[in-house]
């Protein structure tokens, strides 16, 4: 009885959010913390603004629900964050885009020991099965796309080099994928390094390949904020019209660039940083409601090219 009772009160109270009317005032069930990563580049401040966005949405929809959110610009705070969110906050359950896989992978699962609900995004733990729910983009896919793109559009014999992210378990599924997808073309990589998703540390990565290698025909840079920071070596070196650039993510400013037909940016792929919405989303709906929410929730990847760029472009987005 008193299940049924809860359902219906948080049935009307979603109803009552939606219309704009006023929501009765309701026993509080739970509380949620969100630790994610600051935003230190194009995609974590689009994902900083869904987070933010979703938060209070859903402050209005679910009442009975708390909501703690954490940014942190290394791994070290985020492990501080959580612990506190676990100790001080007495939270029910933890959304975490974990900033390094391997520094993370302990802390959460003691979380999970705790008897505590985990969504993981984007970013997966080194140890599989700690989360309960695993929510992001389409990462073998990210960079199987790519490299077909690469295989398809690059003569056998070309040379390319490739700057990595963060070292984490998604950054190894792209690379793999790519690698996979490349496999028997021809195509020759020269060099890979990690560029951390940074536009600073991509620029350095991408001069240090100007000068070791003078033959570079195309560029995986595999996020679009290295992309930009890659391209800016490139421009310093005046070797522009010797190589194009591939980027991922869809920031708007890329995606502009590719509707337009700029020959140093062909093509783009897709990686939403709104993935962490439908994480949050999932995860309120666990606390409120018996939905089966447990399980892998993945966004697929969708190569955009010069011809279907303007569906891609949003000028209105944060990212």
């Amino acid at each position: 009885m008193k299940r049924r009772q809860f359902l219906t009160s948080a049935a009307v109270a979603g109803v009552a959010a939606g219309a704009g009317a006023p929501v009765l005032a309701q026993e509080k069930v739970g509380t949620i913390g969100i630790a994610i990563p600051s935003a230190t580049h194009g995609f974590m401040g689009g994902l900083n603004f869904h987070a933010q966005d979703t938060i209070k949405r859903l402050q209005e929809v679910y009442p009975q629900l708390d909501f703690v959110l954490a940014t942190a610009g290394n791994a070290g705070k985020m492990v501080n964050d959580i612990e506190d969110m676990v100790a001080t906050r007495n939270i029910s359950a933890l959304v975490v885009l974990p900033f390094e896989s391997e520094p993370l992978t302990s802390p959460v699962q003691a979380v999970k020991e705790a008897g505590i609900w985990v969504t993981v995004v984007d970013r997966g733990l080194s140890v599989e099965g700690i989360e309960d729910l695993y929510v992001a983009g389409d990462n073998p896919g990210f960079g199987r796309v790519a490299g077909e793109y690469f295989a398809q559009n690059l003569e056998s014999g070309k040379k390319i080099v490739v700057l990595r992210g963060i070292p984490t378990t998604l950054d190894n599924e792209r690379v793999e994928a790519f690698t996979a997808a490349i496999e028997g073309s021809g195509i020759e990589v020269l060099d890979m390094q990690h560029g951390n998703w940074n536009r600073d540390d991509a620029f350095n990565v991408m001069q240090d390949f100007l000068s070791k290698y003078s033959q570079i025909d195309a560029v995986w840079a595999a996020d679009d904020d290295m992309a930009i920071g890659a391209m800016e070596a490139i421009a310093q070196a005046g070797r522009t019209e010797e190589m194009w650039v591939m980027g991922g993510a869809g920031m708007k400013e890329i995606i502009r660039r590719i509707a337009d037909g700029d020959p140093q940016l062909p093509a783009n792929v897709t990686y939403p940083p709104a993935q962490i919405s439908t994480a949050i989303e999932l995860t309120a709906l666990k606390l409120v409601s018996s939905t089966p929410v447990s399980g892998r929730f993945i966004i697929g990847s969708q190569l955009v090219t010069p011809e279907n760029a303007e569906q891609f472009y949003f000028p209105d987005s944060p990212f």
